[in-house]
Formats: structure tokens, C-alpha cells, sequence
């Protein structure tokens, strides 16, 4: 496959560098999103394209490529908020259309990417597409009406995770330790954690009871994020974030 990537930011970079160990990638190309002339070239001579610019910016490069989309091409746009069917009218319905949702950590391997399934997705470009995201982490299909839900939860979710990462960093510094200790404490405390909860069967709020011995440290920790509302507000910014 030749993979063409309009917009080399935060995603757009990661998946450039990311598709270089997938097999069945014979070339990527990249664009930034004003490289307009370079945008229709690039659409031309791919097989898959990535849209990767800002919401605001997909309508206009998608409609500047359409002239040069074949019904043999899969488009893939990662941006936010932007339906199927909004594609499939900027594209005059000239490709196969899908819409994927990464995530940052795609950066280092460990992206979650979920894809949308629209009645009219063609089941051969949805697996291209999930093959190709597969090389950066996990990947889930949902039907298209979950999209925002996704973006809120594993889009966003990262910062919500460096927001509580950033905290406990600073808590532990305020007891003593230093940043860089600090910074591996609770960075590999919240990878293993998160390992637990995927490769395990329970539930977070039993192994959340594991630790929380009676009368121990860790119940009154866990009385205090109570008392702050930490999981009301984390809730509330995800419904926010789904807007």
C-alpha cells in the first residue's frame, strides 16, 4: 500500500513514523495541511489517504482532493466531530470513506484507536484501515453514533490521566522525593495498574478494594479523592469533552 498523510502534527507525525514497520506499507508520503498543490498530488498517487489536520481544516483539503479520489481508495479522516457523511459529501463520495480516532500515546506504540462502522463503510476498507492502526496499539470498531463518547474517553483521555499523573508527582515531591523518582514512581504505578485492569477480569472498584486494606493508609487516601469529588469531576469533564 502506498500511504499518503495530509498534516504532520502531533497524530499525523506519529503515524508516519508508526506505519514504517507495518508489511504491507510501500511508501508514506506526508503533507502539511497549506500544502495545497502537494495535498492533491499526494491524494493522486495513494491508495490510502490520512487526514490528520485540525477539525476546522478537514472540509477544505478534503474538498481540494476530490477531483483526484477513485472508488479503489480509502480516505481516513482522524479528525474530531467530522461525521462519515460529511466526508462523504465534501468528498463527492468518490472514495472509501472511514473515521478513526487515535490517541497520543500512538506516539510510543500504545495508542488506543477506535474506528467507526456507517451502514455504507465497506467492510474491506474498515480492516485496511484497522490493520493500519493496529501498528500503533489496540484498536476497537464502534458504530459512528459513539464517535463523540470515544473522542471524550480515549481522545481526550490522556490529558485527563497527565492531569492526575502531574498531581501525585507533585504530592510526592511535596513529601520528599525527587521529580525524577517522582516522575517513575507514579508513571509506572499508573502503567501497571492500567495493565492490570486489560490482561485481568476484574473490576477496577474490586481491585481497588485489594489495596484499600481496613484501617490502612489507602482508605484515607481514597476518603479524601471522595471528599474532593475527584470521580464526579472526572465524569463531568468527560461529558464536557463529548459535548
Amino acid at each position: 500500500m502506498r500511504i499518503g498523510i495530509i498534516g504532520r502534527g502531533t497524530i499525523g507525525g506519529a503515524l508516519a513514523a508508526g506505519l514504517e514497520r507495518h508489511e504491507g506499507v510501500a511508501s508514506i508520503d506526508a503533507t502539511t495541511r497549506a500544502s495545497s498543490h502537494r495535498n492533491v498530488a499526494l491524494a493522486g498517487a495513494s491508495d490510502v489517504i490520512v487526514v490528520c489536520v485540525k477539525p476546522r481544516d478537514v472540509e477544505p483539503v478534503v474538498r481540494e482532493i476530490a477531483p483526484t479520489l477513485v472508488a479503489e481508495q480509502v480516505l481516513i479522516s482522524a479528525a474530531a466531530s467530522i461525521g462519515v457523511g460529511q466526508l462523504r459529501e465534501w468528498s463527492d463520495d468518490r472514495a472509501r470513506i472511514v473515521r478513526v480516532m487515535p490517541n497520543t500515546p500512538a506516539r510510543i506504540g500504545s495508542a488506543m484507536t477506535v474506528l467507526a462502522r456507517e451502514r455504507q463503510t465497506c467492510d474491506l476498507a474498515l480492516e485496511t484501515a484497522r490493520s493500519l492502526f493496529a501498528t500503533f496499539g489496540r484498536t476497537a470498531v464502534v458504530e459512528e453514533s459513539k464517535m463523540d463518547a470515544v473522542t471524550a474517553i480515549s481522545g481526550c483521555g490522556p490529558a485527563y490521566a497527565f492531569v492526575v499523573m502531574e498531581a501525585l508527582i507533585d504530592a510526592a515531591i511535596a513529601l520528599g522525593l525527587g521529580y525524577e523518582q517522582a516522575r517513575e514512581l507514579v508513571a509506572q504505578t499508573m502503567l501497571g495498574s492500567a495493565q492490570l485492569v486489560l490482561e485481568g477480569a476484574l473490576h477496577p472498584a474490586e481491585l481497588r478494594h485489594e489495596v484499600a486494606t481496613p484501617a490502612g493508609r489507602t482508605i484515607r487516601g481514597l476518603i479524601e479523592l471522595e471528599r474532593g469529588g475527584l470521580r464526579a469531576t472526572l465524569i463531568n469533564a468527560a461529558l464536557a469533552a463529548a459535548g
